[in-house]
């Protein structure tokens, strides 16, 4: 291997080792479940907690602690989903301000216009999250949307 390259390497591992040694890995593995909003049998975790980055599970618009979904179509189901997201990070310290990322899955591309509006009015204008959004075939329970986020804590 030649110089330029070992030094390009080191450098890259020396940028590896800072990231980790300032805590972007440390810490435990949390499992956080509220009970606020998913009914407690469900197979995974409401959000998992790794240093100061909390990954959501995906929410949909169903009423909390039921799996029913919020009645009158996408623009109610998407206000839901966006409320389940919110009560999830307060039960979790953190707001809608810690959402860094959030991935948006629509059972109908056609609803993406409609999901926007109601989606835009849960964050502060011109400091909205990264974002992707997709179409699917199905969601869980018939729902129209669902949305997963990544929070990161200010601590």
């Amino acid at each position: 291997m030649n110089v330029t390259i070992r030094r390009i390497v080191a450098s890259a591992l020396a940028g590896v080792g800072l990231f980790v040694s300032q805590g972007a890995f440390a810490g435990e593995i949390m499992h956080l479940n509220s009970g606020l909003i998913l009914p407690a049998n469900l197979p995974f975790s409401e959000a998992v907690r790794v240093g100061n980055t909390i990954y959501l599970s995906g929410q949909i618009g169903n009423k909390p602690g039921t799996l029913e979904l919020a009645p009158g179509g996408i623009a109610a189901e998407t206000k839901q989903v966006m409320e389940n997201i919110k009560t999830t990070l307060e039960a979790h310290k953190l707001t809608l301000d810690n959402v860094v990322k959030c991935t948006v899955i629509l059972a109908n591309m056609v609803d993406w216009p409609v999901f926007n509006q109601v989606y835009a009015t849960f964050f502060k204008e011109g400091r909205y999250p990264a974002r992707s959004a997709f179409g699917s075939s199905g969601l869980a329970l018939g729902a129209k949307a669902e949305v997963e986020c990544v929070a990161v804590a200010i601590d």
